[in-house]
């Protein structure tokens, strides 16, 4: 199985949606260089009110591109980086990894995966019903959450379209992703 990125995405300031670019480039323990979430600290406007000083474990965000079909099946229109991630993988069930893998994209690049992104209501400002598209439940009545994961970059690179995308798994055993 190949996983693959097909899509990089930053935007230096807030907002929703990120502008596809060429190319992106990862800064360890920072983010993604000229993004507005880059930072040691916490960067979510939502999370700086909490606490400004905690740490950014929501440096970079992957959203998986099948997720993207599923909602243009439903009829939503979203293309990638319009959801606000950075990079949109293919062929990588990212929702299944547990908490600490680590993913090394293309020549250089490692992303630490913290947990899973928290939609919130912007979603629907951006699209009516799409946070409900982006929420689901389990047999078992347990929320899920379709929207993408977070990561922190171990080490830095260069990340294109195309790059590969090598999965290492960490120590067994594994933590099911959470929110962060």
């Amino acid at each position: 199985m190949s996983f693959t990125v097909s899509h990089v995405s930053r935007s230096p300031e807030h907002g929703f949606s990120k502008s596809v670019v060429p190319s992106i480039q990862l800064l360890a323990g920072l983010g993604v260089e000229g993004d507005a979430h880059r930072g040691v600290t916490v960067k979510h406007r939502s999370r700086v009110k909490q606490d400004p000083s905690q740490p950014n474990l929501r440096q970079v965000h992957l959203i998986h591109g099948e997720l993207l079909d599923a909602l243009q099946d439903q009829g939503f229109t979203v293309a990638p980086g319009q959801l606000g991630e950075n990079i949109t993988t293919r062929g990588l069930d990212l929702l299944g990894l547990p908490t600490g893998s680590l993913l090394r994209i293309g020549a250089e690049a490692i992303i630490e995966i913290t947990g899973l992104r928290n939609p919130c209501a912007q979603i629907d400002a951006f699209q009516q019903g799409l946070l409900a598209a982006v929420l689901g439940r389990d047999h078992e009545g347990n929320l899920i959450r379709k929207a993408g994961v977070m990561g922190i970059v171990r080490q830095g690179g260069t990340i294109l379209p195309g790059d590969t995308i090598l999965v290492a798994l960490p120590p067994l055993p594994h933590r099911a992703l959470e929110r962060v």
